[in-house]
């Protein structure tokens, strides 16, 4: 986000890049070496700039720090916190999906905050949730990574610059809520957190620089305080890193395609081949702060793709998208939040992506949060967020045989006192005569 904050928000209306996603690709160069002897030569002349702005950035980050250790958060809920180091996407919110769905699993009442940057509705916090909100949400109100959130977990998401007020909110609609994930907020000094864990992926700290000399928005020793990281994409700690007390890992990647006019739904195995057997011509759109990820895993499963990147958050005019010389257009779960539906069309194609998070880590945060009310876990607003942990469809609950259906794998997951077992190896096969 402060990459995105160097340039206005892109309404493209060619191929070319926007403004701010070109300043983000020559920044992103520079501070991890990837950069030309012209980038390099540039970024030489504006050092004397940006050296004592960076050190400035280390010593603000260090006494925000401070402020943040002497808070005391309330009892209930307690605020979980997952952020980073460095600016830019590092995998926070697929890994607040993953973790939000994990918890929700074993019982816990949970509830998400976002800031919902570039939201045209700033100032006073909003809820989107099912009681309002929430069903005919738009995008350019609420932010389209809060929208997201909403969509992918059906719990109730406060947005709002001041994540406080945000929190109070949530609070005061959803007294029920006794854990709130944060999506992002680690340098957030008027949030109170119970629990902080650091997403870091595999650009490391690039040149280990502050801001704007280097991509990290607080000194890297910052993560010796943390209660546990979170290794995406890569296997150990960047070079220098301090060791935090626990570490683990999670991984990203493509689970599905779906038409954005919900006319076609495929894995990504039968898409690719859907797409080589029509020899289909494929264009790849991502306004994220990673859109070369994204584009990257498109390859990975095979396919050729013209790559469109624009600035995170980057609103999208459907023109421009409408004109795209491509047999299909392929765009990511947070810009297909921004479609409208009348803008939905049969090519229009979003790939979702997932987190895999490790099952120790989601044991070790349920245990370091109030223990769950079992007695009435399984109420409606359990069941309507509650997916099939394989193909991540629709559950069917049946109260009087305390089980949860999975029609599509022909799977019946027990209810044991109360608690949904969505283990593979502990499901029985629906009967063949079962309807489907």
């Amino acid at each position: 986000r402060a990459l995105a904050s160097l340039a206005p928000v892109a309404r493209s209306t060619s191929s070319r890049p926007a403004p701010g996603a070109v300043v983000e690709r020559w920044l992103l160069r520079i501070w991890y070496g990837d950069s030309s002897p012209g980038d390099r030569t540039l970024a030489v002349l504006l050092a004397p700039l940006g050296l004592p702005l960076s050190w400035l950035v280390a010593a603000i980050a260090r006494r925000r720090l401070r402020r943040i250790r002497r808070q005391r958060p309330e009892a209930r809920p307690h605020v979980v916190v997952i952020g980073n180091l460095v600016a830019g996407g590092a995998g926070k919110t697929p890994t607040v999906i993953a973790l939000a769905r994990g918890l929700t699993a074993r019982g816990h009442r949970v509830g998400l905050l976002a800031r919902g940057y570039r939201r045209a509705t700033t100032g006073a916090p909003l809820l989107i949730d099912n009681a309002g909100t929430g069903p005919g949400a738009d995008a350019a109100a609420t932010g389209d990574e809060p929208l997201l959130l909403f969509r992918a977990t059906g719990l109730p998401v406060a947005v709002g610059a001041n994540r406080a007020a945000a929190l109070d909110l949530l609070a005061r609609r959803h007294r029920d809520c006794t854990v709130v994930l944060s999506d992002d907020g680690l340098q957030h000094t008027g949030l109170a957190r119970a629990i902080e864990l650091a997403v870091v992926d595999e650009r490391g700290f690039g040149n280990g620089r502050c801001l704007p000399a280097g991509p990290l928005r607080e000194p890297a020793d910052r993560l010796a305080s943390v209660d546990a990281v979170l290794l995406h994409r890569r296997d150990a700690l960047p070079p220098g890193a301090a060791a935090p007390p626990l570490l683990f890992r999670i991984e990203t990647g493509i689970e599905r395609f779906r038409a954005v006019d919900g006319s076609a739904d495929w894995s990504p195995e039968s898409f690719v081949a859907a797409v080589r057997s029509a020899g289909d011509s494929v264009a790849a759109v991502a306004a994220i702060a990673r859109p070369e990820r994204f584009f990257d895993d498109l390859a990975r499963l095979g396919l050729e793709v013209s790559r469109h990147p624009l600035a995170d958050h980057a609103a999208i005019d459907p023109r421009w998208l409408a004109a795209l010389d491509a047999d299909r257009v392929v765009i990511t779960a947070k810009d297909a939040v921004k479609i409208a539906p009348g803008e939905a069309t049969g090519r229009l194609v979003v790939a979702e992506q997932a987190a895999a998070v490790d099952e120790a880590l989601l044991n070790w945060l349920s245990g370091r949060l109030p223990a769950p009310d079992f007695g009435s876990a399984m109420d409606a607003r359990l069941l309507d967020v509650l997916v099939c942990p394989i193909c991540k469809g629709p559950l069917k609950h049946d109260r009087n045989a305390a089980t949860l259906t999975c029609v599509a794998d022909r799977l019946v997951f027990p209810i044991r006192d109360g608690i949904p077992v969505m283990i593979e190896s502990e499901a029985s096969p629906l009967a063949d005569d079962a309807p489907r």
